[in-house]
């Protein structure tokens, strides 16, 4: 399980595909000796198992077909910045949302908006634009994952979501190097996905029993 805080970023060296999975191998010095083969590590939002890679200050990670259909990661390009997150320890402070690293489908980045340019300090208001079969799961105020970053949803229209961005956040994610039209990776909070789930199932079937039971 993530939180959606993001530990560091790492860049992406290559993405190599085979007649199996595809292999990604990403620079991350900033976690060396940190993992171990066969950990969960949270690249861009997407939960995948560390590979051995020559260099400790890389790791290796493979993509499943589902995993290339459903999220961004196989259409990155070299140099690419990476959100990196390790998992969240038993017992450690739950300082995001709970993000397991599924994710439900990609958007698109249409805008950061500087809400105080000139300032060194300035928060931001970006703008995402969210599938359809999404958008069930997104209410104001709610917590969605945006390339593995835990936001908050300021405002939702239609197919667009805006969230307020903090100085750090833009800092210290790959939200700085998006540029328009961007693909990004989309997890909806798990709790609403649940909730949703329950509401439908509890629904009773629009039957003639049912319409005569109840007056109708």
């Amino acid at each position: 399980m993530f939180t959606g805080l993001i530990a560091t970023t790492g860049t992406l060296i290559s993405t190599t595909p085979t007649d199996g999975a595809t292999r990604l191998l990403i620079s991350a010095p900033e976690l060396a000796g940190r993992w171990s083969v066969g950990d969960s590590i949270a690249v861009n939002g997407v939960c995948l198992t560390a590979l051995h890679a020559p260099d400790p200050t890389t790791f290796g990670a493979d993509l499943a077909t589902e995993t290339v259909g459903r999220t961004t990661l196989s259409h990155l390009h070299p140099g690419t910045l990476i959100n990196l997150e390790l998992p969240t320890p038993s017992g450690a402070p739950l300082g995001g949302h709970v993000v397991q690293g599924h994710v439900d489908g990609t958007g698109r980045f249409v805008s950061l908006v500087p809400l105080h340019p000139g300032m060194d300090a300035t928060d931001w208001r970006m703008t995402i634009e969210v599938p359809p079969s999404l958008t069930a799961y997104i209410v104001p105020q709610g917590s969605i994952t945006v390339d593995g970053i835990s936001l908050t949803v300021a405002q939702v229209e239609g197919q667009r979501i805006e969230i307020a961005i903090i100085p750090h956040t833009y800092q210290a994610t790959n939200l700085h190097s998006l540029v328009a039209g961007s693909a990004v990776n989309l997890e909806a909070d798990v709790l609403s996905k649940y909730a949703e789930r329950r509401a439908v199932d509890a629904t009773p079937a629009l039957t003639v029993a049912y319409l005569l039971a109840n007056g109708y």
